[in-house]
């Protein structure tokens, strides 16, 4: 709660109940859904007290960290929205077909973006975001033995 809190001061935000518990919620659990942080922290549920925290606030406070970049959202196809605290280092993403486990990878440049558009039609870019698709080991596995 104290590192939470720590990261919200230094993006300028209020430290709050709601802010904290889905910083909290998403430490250890990388590429969690609204729905998973949501059972998380017990909204719905008699532990919903605690954080003081709603549905609509849950999404409020999402938007709210993902704007101040204290947390990333990414969206693969075929998925709802995930949200993860790794930021601002240039990562990418693995997605199994099979079972939608995903995966960071690193950036092979490290610098961003990675990748350069042939042509950047008046933009300037800041970022290229890349997702592998395929099947993870144990789902690779399960096929094979079909």
């Amino acid at each position: 709660m104290d590192q939470a809190a720590d990261l919200l001061r230094a993006k300028g935000l209020r430290n709050t109940a709601q802010r904290r518990a889905v910083l909290t919620a998403l430490h250890g659990h990388a590429h969690s859904t609204a729905a998973e942080l949501e059972r998380r922290i017990g909204i719905g549920t008699a532990g919903a007290a605690s954080s003081g925290l709603s549905r609509q606030g849950l999404y409020n406070v999402l938007d709210d960290l993902t704007r101040a970049e204290l947390i990333r959202c990414i969206e693969p196809a075929g998925s709802p929205a995930r949200y993860e605290l790794r930021v601002g280092d240039n990562h990418h993403h693995l997605v199994c077909r099979g079972c939608g486990r995903i995966e960071d990878v690193d950036c092979s440049v490290g610098r961003a973006p990675c990748l350069d558009p042939t042509e950047y039609k008046g933009f300037t870019v800041d970022e290229a975001e890349i997702t592998w698709w395929g099947l993870c080991a144990r789902c690779a596995e399960d096929s094979a033995s079909v």
